[in-house]
């Protein structure tokens, strides 16, 4: 992490990540795939869940994020006592956050539905994908959880064979399960909810392994596991950022629903379908910042400043390369990626066209933010991200909507970009010039 050239070591540690990252898009993504065979009211169902699915994913990579930076950076000053604290504590967590969302499921999942549609068919599909995603939830956290611990002690092989292993088994589960196939009964769209946690599960009991036999930077025990008042606070420090700016995702979901389904529930089920597409592009940035914070955080901590910005310099370049792609993608296939989807060819592909724009502006505001996380000013993240998508882009929406042109309303995607990517590069340089880490001027 300190020694290794830049280049090298960013590739060593983001390429396992960024590649997890992208499989992990399939879970959701194939979870669309099989259920938009079952009706046009299933995949509605599955995308209108999403923005709680996603909020329990926020609290997981979140508290991830926050282990993942504090681990790393005791790790760089030789604090080792400390690191297996940080360690005992995220499993805590984890298990704390599972009870939670498990009870909300338990509890709420039903009137989470009825206060979006009333279609009594959507209610009772959601429902049934909600409950089952929550309550065996502790399998998205173990999985999540288990794999930070290992990218903060630069094992990210491990962390994605566990990512492999988990979408790989959804992705046989989920036919078998969805449609009854193999001597299984026929469960629909709970079938793709129990192939997902199934799933979930197996990735855990993988995490579980590798940590035991494989991570000996991270010596666990019952006194580890004691939670630590200082220790999650520092946590959450700078998790809770990340978390926010997560659920600002589900925030801008579930308020761009409410304005596309004034138009058509297809028009919902569209911009479902783009929002899990576009995690081909940006979860693989998503895990190439996974792969940075953690050595930014080292480089900080052992005091290497010229590392931090070859970091830096090396992930916009990256990420601009990895959006230009995905533009690329979305703007000559729109139609052949709704088709894999059954979704309307005649709404979605304009739509997607329009929408994927954003990305040409993206990469960089993303790196920036992560680069904020990294030195402890995760506060900075959230403010983009709030800015971004509740400040700029649903009242922009809201306000395009007024056209009655459903077309217009795709528009405010690379509208709230732009703002994101002035913001972004203001805070980042307001981080370095705090951290003492400035970049040297050109000469």
């Amino acid at each position: 992490m300190g020694t290794m050239p830049i280049p090298k070591l960013l590739l060593t540690m983001s390429g396992p990540m960024m590649i997890s990252m992208f499989i992990q898009a399939l879970y959701n993504v194939v979870d669309s795939m099989f259920v938009s065979y079952i009706s046009e009211a299933a995949l509605t169902a599955v995308s209108l869940a999403y923005p709680m699915q996603n909020l329990m994913i926020a609290v997981a990579t979140g508290t991830g994020v926050g282990v993942n930076a504090l681990l790393s950076r005791n790790l760089g000053e030789k604090n080792y006592s400390m690191a297996n604290r940080v360690a005992g504590n995220a499993i805590f967590l984890g298990l704390v956050s599972y009870v939670v969302f498990a009870l909300l499921g338990l509890l709420g999942s039903r009137f989470y539905f009825s206060v979006q549609v009333e279609d009594p068919n959507i209610i009772a599909l959601g429902h049934d994908y909600l409950s089952i995603v929550t309550v065996l939830s502790i399998g998205c956290f173990g999985q999540v959880l288990l794999s930070r611990l290992l990218q903060s002690t630069g094992k990210t092989f491990y962390s994605m064979v566990i990512q492999m292993v988990g979408a790989g088994l959804n992705l046989v589960l989920d036919p078998i399960m969805i449609f009854g196939l193999l001597g299984f009964p026929k469960m629909g769209v709970a079938g793709a909810a129990l192939a997902t946690v199934i799933s979930q599960l197996a990735g855990t009991a993988l995490g579980i392994y590798y940590n035991l036999r494989k991570n000996p930077e991270i010596q666990f025990s019952l006194s580890t596991l004691r939670p630590s008042k200082p220790v999650i606070s520092r946590i959450y420090g700078v998790g809770i950022p990340s978390i926010l700016l997560q659920t600002v995702s589900s925030v801008l979901i579930f308020g761009l629903n409410q304005i596309l389904v004034a138009f058509s529930e297809t028009a919902t089920a569209v911009y479902g379908v783009f929002f899990k597409l576009q995690g081909f592009a940006f979860l693989p940035i998503i895990g190439m910042n996974n792969g940075m914070v953690p050595i930014i955080a080292y480089n900080y901590g052992a005091q290497k400043p010229e590392r931090i910005h070859k970091t830096i310099r090396l992930g916009m370049v990256y990420a601009v390369a990895i959006m230009v792609v995905g533009l690329l993608v979305f703007q000559l296939i729109p139609k052949e990626l709704l088709r894999m989807l059954d979704a309307m060819l005649e709404i979605g592909a304009p739509a997607l066209r329009i929408m994927s724009l954003a990305f040409v502006f993206a990469g960089i505001g993303i790196v920036s933010g992560s680069s904020c996380q990294a030195f402890g000013y995760s506060v900075y993240s959230m403010l983009i991200s709030i800015a971004r998508q509740i400040v700029v882009l649903i009242p922009a929406a809201y306000l395009l909507s007024l056209t009655g042109v459903l077309r217009s309303i795709w528009f405010a995607f690379p509208i709230a970009e732009i703002f994101s990517l002035i913001l972004s590069l203001f805070f980042l340089r307001t981080t370095l010039k705090k951290t003492g880490m400035a970049l040297p001027k050109a000469k």
